[in-house]
């Protein structure tokens, strides 16, 4: 979930704290890979939300989303216009659609915060869905070279030179600035924030202890954006389509590791020339 409110706190845990989030980075991770299973055309955003719930549950963890004030889902479901904070709803998923399913998950006060985009191909529009494709391929790629330069920045601005450098090399699509990562911990969202572009400011010292949440969230067309009537869901005031992928990343004495995959970021990071080691 984008950065909306946060609780000040050291940005540094203890090496003691950093195992303590590995389970809900794996009870996030959990409920990512059922919703990636399950998410098909007639499929509603509720039945996801009901099976990431259940995902996170079955691990021994709270949905985090519903500590929001006022939202009481487990997950955000992000369909086509609608760039992040979507309330999932019962209209069926159709071909064609682009859909980025964000959740997270406590276990034992400490929080992990992930997503992704799926693009539900529609034989009828194979140009819509390439297009669709490629905006979300585009992203996906954006995040991991943010979480690679991670691993070898000096200070956390760097991530944002990564994101945006490698989205406006491959695209005219836009960044989202009004919408970035965040720092997580006993909350989930924490200092510092993040950013998806390049800033004056260099940010905070990259080094163990560090945990943030890595988030670009892309729009095919403008960055502007509306809040829909609900107070939550906001749409790309344009009406482009959007993607978002996210992971929850920790620096430890020994390199970094995502928190929010099964292996750590390996499949992501290791063609970067990054590999992830363990938290020990």
């Amino acid at each position: 979930m984008a950065r909306r409110g946060l609780l000040r706190r050291s940005i540094y845990k203890s090496p003691a704290q950093l195992r303590l989030m590995i389970e809900p980075g794996l009870a996030t991770a959990a409920a990512l890979e059922q919703m990636r299973a399950a998410v098909a055309p007639g499929v509603t955003p509720l039945e996801l939300d009901a099976i990431a719930e259940r995902a996170i549950r079955e691990r021994g963890g709270a949905p985090n989303f519903m500590l929001e004030p006022g939202y009481r889902h487990t997950i955000c479901a992000n369909v086509n216009q609608h760039v992040v904070h979507a309330i999932p709803t019962d209209r069926p998923l159709e071909p064609g659609d682009i859909v980025a399913l964000d959740a997270g998950a406590v276990v034992d006060g400490w929080h992990g915060d992930s997503a992704f985009t799926a693009v539900l191909p529609d034989h009828a529009d194979p140009d819509r869905t390439a297009a669709n494709q490629r905006l979300s391929d585009v992203t996906e790629q954006a995040m991991w070279r943010g979480i690679a330069r991670l691993a070898s920045a000096a200070h956390l601005n760097e991530v944002g030179e990564a994101v945006a450098g490698y989205v406006r090399s491959r695209s005219d699509f836009g960044v989202l600035e009004d919408y970035i990562g965040h720092g997580i911990g006993r909350s989930m969202h924490e200092d510092p924030p993040v950013f998806n572009v390049p800033v004056r400011r260099r940010g905070p010292e990259v080094k163990p202890g560090l945990v943030v949440a890595i988030e670009p969230i892309i729009s095919a067309g403008g960055i502007d954006t509306v809040v829909e009537d609900d107070d939550w869901t906001v749409t790309i005031a344009d009406g482009s389509m959007s993607a978002q992928w996210e992971h929850t990343v920790a620096v430890h004495e020994r390199g970094i590791w995502v928190l929010t995959a099964a292996d750590g970021g390996a499949s992501g990071l290791e063609p970067l020339g990054v590999r992830p080691v363990p938290i020990p």
